[in-house]
């Protein structure tokens, strides 16, 4: 009896992998026949068991699962993509395990026409404006093919575009493990006949120039993108509110890139939105110092110094904006803004004042002081009209000024120029 039992556990466990063989050979024969939802059913039914067969089986079995799965994902079935991809890598680790290579070759080579796949759709969906959908088949794309590096890059952008920051955060944080540098060589060369540069790849731009059909061949390094991944980085901690991250992200950043004037303008601005406005007129004034032909940066340190009293400190920032930029209308406002903010100081000494020869005398002079002030306010407005003369803000302030003043003349005079 124990040599009969033997024999037929034997005999069942034959069936068994016979059973399976069987299966895989009926899906394959269902995917050449077009029928990938007969092959996935067929495949499906030995799912439980082909763990325990023999590597070859289990390989073939696992490009038989991949094939299928990606002609679901060609055929529309954008969730197929994933269990394809998981598929065909499971067939060389299986292999790479056995020391066998006969169904690696044939993976890596659907894994690589499936990548293709992907881009293609992820590019669809992009201009669907369906970033989640774009990023995931971009960074799958990468898994299959980790040496192309830009499709993980890609990734990245597309998650930020859709506002998927926590997913774009992932792939920038893995970009930044393994080191990607991002930049390239562009080869180009002048068309004969149309006169325009043209790019193209090096073997055929060397061609075309050696024809004589291009001329005059151009090898373009393009830029490093570490800066920009490691910028976007701290902009989506600063999104999700990781402040601490984000700052340490731009220390890295400036770092490699001290002379980039846009990251030091987003350290800027979150030291300002944390409160240290001192911290953030430090480095707008840096700023100014990398980018001094900028009347942004020079305005913006102007609103910071007269948000904290350094009225002086602000008109010279206000000037140098406008020295920039004569058009620059809020530079114009604000640095009249000054003056009238410094004459209105004066107000609440000259309301304590008393009767007295001695206050009288002040008053007065007080009064004129202030005048002064609001005449210079007046002043640069007066200029700015020359060149903007229906500009409802400045003509709005200069009447203003001119009715804190008493001078009903020019009261009127811009009063009528406003159309009231």
């Amino acid at each position: 009896m124990k040599t009969k039992f033997i024999l037929f556990a034997t005999l069942c466990f034959s069936i068994t992998g016979f059973s399976q063989k069987s299966e895989i050979k009926d899906a394959e024969k269902a995917l050449k026949d077009g029928n990938s939802a007969a092959a996935k059913t067929a495949l499906e039914s030995v799912s439980g068991a082909i763990a325990g067969e023999d590597e070859k089986l289990q390989a073939q079995y696992y490009l038989v699962l991949g094939k299928t799965y990606a002609d679901l994902a060609k055929k529309g079935d954008a969730s197929a993509f994933e269990k394809a991809a998981s598929s065909f890598t499971k067939v060389i680790e299986v292999e790479e395990k056995s020391g066998k290579n006969k169904y690696s070759a044939e993976a890596r080579q659907n894994m690589s026409s499936m990548s293709a796949d992907l881009v293609n759709s992820a590019v669809e969906d992009n201009g669907n404006k369906e970033f989640g959908k774009a990023a995931e088949k971009l960074y799958l794309s990468y898994k299959l093919s980790p040496k192309d590096t830009t499709y993980l890059y890609y990734a990245a952008s597309s998650a930020v575009n859709g506002g998927h920051y926590e997913q774009a955060l992932k792939y920038y944080e893995e970009l930044q493990d393994i080191g990607y540098d991002g930049s390239d060589m562009v080869y180009k060369a002048t068309n004969v006949d149309t006169g325009e540069v043209e790019e193209m790849d090096k073997t055929q731009r060397d061609l075309m120039v050696k024809s004589g059909t291009y001329k005059d061949p151009v090898d373009e390094a393009t830029p490093s993108k570490k800066a920009e991944i490691v910028k976007n980085t701290a902009l989506i901690y600063t999104q999700l509110g990781q402040d601490d991250k984000a700052l340490e992200a731009y220390k890295v950043a400036r770092e490699n890139n001290p002379g980039d004037v846009n990251l030091i303008l987003n350290e800027a601005n979150l030291h300002y939105k944390l409160g240290d406005k001192e911290k953030f007129k430090e480095l707008m004034a840096e700023a100014a110092s990398v980018a001094p032909d900028n009347p942004d940066l020079h305005y913006n340190i102007g609103v910071i110094n007269m948000e904290q009293g350094n009225l002086e400190e602000a008109r010279e920032s206000y000037k140098k904006a406008l020295a920039i930029n004569p058009g620059y209308t809020n530079a114009q406002l604000n640095l009249s803004t000054t003056y009238v903010n410094e004459g209105n100081s004066l107000i609440d000494e000259m309301n304590s004042l008393g009767n007295s020869k001695a206050d009288i005398a002040r008053y007065d002079e007080l009064k004129q002081k202030k005048d002064d002030l609001f005449m210079e306010g007046a002043k640069v407005l007066e200029d700015a009209l020359k060149t903007n003369p229906d500009n409802q803000g400045i003509l709005t302030q200069l009447k203003n000024i001119y009715g804190a003043m008493g001078d009903n003349e020019n009261f009127m005079r811009v009063k009528k120029l406003l159309g009231e």
